[in-house]
């Protein structure tokens, strides 16, 4: 089956639920035989994340009149997506203020947050304690802590904290992939609870446990030969979108 057979099924199929093992070597295959570049899949999934911000969060709908969202940024691949997501907000005329508290040295990802700054996006020096400052302030909260490399049960400090201020956030939490502090497998029922869940590539086994409002697979640009190997079930994107919604688990059209 090609692509273009791909468009002509319909959505009936059962979603595919990678485990963290499968997810991990999904990204590896991209990186070392189908030759994507680091900051290529960096690009496509923090774009893909605007996107869906944009979709579940218009403009015209947030309650206030600055269209302000903050942006949390840990400091591995989903802090360096979140980076992106961000960029593209303010493409989209959002107001994003980033706080990433542990920057990496990567090349990669410094030359990230250069791009925010030269685009006078501002980086808070410090997250709010008082949580109802950040309620006040932001229509959004995007959660860009802690990705599939995380090791359950093994946070440290500013991540700890991190989430122990976003556990009392009354305003939408966007998380992307993961939320931050669930295990990629088995969720975490005592940790955050988005309204928005953004599953990159595929949607991973504690997403079943996900049940907000929206809930967004970025997974458009997987080649079908990796589809098919990982049994994705090749799921239909409507249009030329680079998402697809899942409602009651179950993608929409």
């Amino acid at each position: 089956m090609n692509n273009s057979e791909i468009r002509d099924k319909d959505n009936t199929e059962p979603v595919k639920y990678l485990s963290k093992q499968e997810a991990e070597a999904l990204e590896a295959d991209l990186l070392d035989d189908y030759r994507f570049g680091k900051q290529q899949l960096l690009e496509i999934l923090g774009h893909s994340c605007a996107m869906a911000v944009t979709k579940g969060y218009p403009l015209r709908t947030l309650p206030r009149k600055q269209p302000t969202v903050l942006v949390i940024c840990g400091p591995d691949q989903n802090g360096a997506i979140g980076l992106v997501c961000a960029r593209n907000l303010r493409s989209y005329d959002y107001e994003p203020t980033i706080f990433y508290p542990k920057r990496s040295l990567d090349v990669i990802y410094k030359d990230l947050t250069i791009q925010c700054e030269k685009m006078d996006i501002p980086f808070l020096s410090y997250l709010p304690t008082e949580v109802q400052l950040i309620n006040d302030a932001y229509n959004l909260v995007v959660d860009a802590v802690l990705g599939i490399e995380a090791e359950f049960g093994e946070l440290k400090e500013p991540c700890t904290s991190i989430l122990a201020t976003m556990k009392q956030i009354k305003i939408p939490m966007i998380s992307l992939d993961i939320p931050s502090g669930w295990d990629a497998d088995a969720g975490n029922p005592e940790g955050i609870y988005p309204e928005m869940l953004i599953s990159l590539a595929a949607p991973k086994k504690c997403a079943m446990q996900f049940t907000g409002k929206h809930h967004f697979i970025a997974g458009r640009f997987l080649p079908y030969d990796l589809q098919k190997k990982f049994e994705l079930n090749s799921l239909v994107y409507p249009g030329t979108e680079c998402l697809v919604e899942l409602k009651d688990g179950k993608p929409t059209l």
